[in-house]
């Protein structure tokens, strides 16, 4: 039998961050460049980035775009398990 390798990450070139807007919304896993990151700017960058994609999506939809309150690196186990309710075929 061949032996398995370990496959790469794939979003090594894009950091995922979630952002909280001034009023209330929510979006997560927004992809911003890794290059544009660190330094001393830290993940100030990243604010610019996802504002000019608000932007453009603004002018497609024709709403204005939010203000962004807080602007958090996603992570990876973040996420809550869907749990499905439903009764099993076959028990009673």
């Amino acid at each position: 039998m061949a032996k398995r390798t370990k496959s790469k990450a794939l979003d090594t070139e894009f950091t995922m961050f979630d952002v909280v807007y001034e009023d209330g919304s929510r979006t997560s896993n927004r992809r911003v460049p890794t290059a544009l990151l660190g330094g001393l700017d830290g993940d100030e960058p990243a604010r610019a980035a996802i504002e000019e994609q608000d932007q453009a999506i603004s002018e497609k939809s024709g709403k204005p775009p939010l203000a962004i309150a807080t602007l958090i690196r996603s992570t990876k186990g973040a996420a809550e398990p869907v749990r499905d309710d439903r009764k099993k075929r076959g028990s009673k």
